[in-house]
């Protein structure tokens, strides 16, 4: 992953040339430094999680998930449980900048991010249910307290995606933008936030 500036907001991207980023054991373990280190620094205003140039996260690795057992499967559920609480509970606002595929763990990521604004063609789903699993994650939590019960039940068992006109009709993101603005739109929705809690703002800084 990579972690840089925009006016005094911390972006922590899914690393460019990636494809659809995966969200393995690895990542998900440098994801949390990368938080610590921005909580550590103290010099942020919030945190917006972004898409690589063609994605948001599409999940765990298949592959991985496969070779897991008994403890180790847990441990791995544990893992990202951790982190979404972490993110959820996070001091700072966090933002999830979504592009692309937003799906299954991904989608449970950005469930555990304060706000979320996507591009116009980006898509969302859980398609665990067409593999038999469901997620771990708390996404069977957090999606019913944002868009009601009904139609997240839609979304965990079907696994039909749902593209983003829609997405932001459920309430599930609050604002499509256009893929230029998409870094400039979720930093500023982070000051929004920022702001609506209180307390001091550090200044605004360069893009870095």
């Amino acid at each position: 992953m990579e972690l840089h500036s925009h006016n005094a907001v911390a972006v922590i991207a899914f690393a460019r040339g990636a494809g659809y980023p995966r969200l393995t054991r690895a990542l998900l373990a440098e994801l949390g430094e990368l938080l610590a280190a921005v909580r550590r620094e103290g010099l942020f205003r919030g945190v917006v999680l972004a898409s690589n140039e063609d994605s948001f996260a599409t999940g765990a690795d298949l592959d991985e998930i496969v070779m897991l057992e008994g403890v180790a499967a847990r441990e791995f559920a544990r893992l990202g449980q951790s982190l979404l609480d972490q993110i959820e509970g996070f001091p700072l606002p966090v933002v999830a900048a979504i592009r692309g595929y937003c799906l299954g763990g991904g989608l449970d990521l950005a469930l555990a991010c304060h706000g979320r604004v996507a591009t116009y063609d980006a898509s969302f789903g859980h398609p665990g249910a067409s593999l038999g699993l469901l997620t771990g994650w708390g996404g069977t939590q957090r999606l019913p307290r944002l868009i009601g019960k009904a139609q997240a039940l839609e979304i965990l068992l079907t696994g039909e995606r749902i593209p983003a006109t829609q997405a932001l009709t459920l309430g599930l993101v609050d604002e499509l933008v256009s893929s230029a603005d998409l870094i400039e739109c979720a930093a500023r929705r982070c000051t929004t936030l920022a702001r609506a809690r209180g307390g001091d703002l550090p200044d605004a800084a360069g893009t870095g």
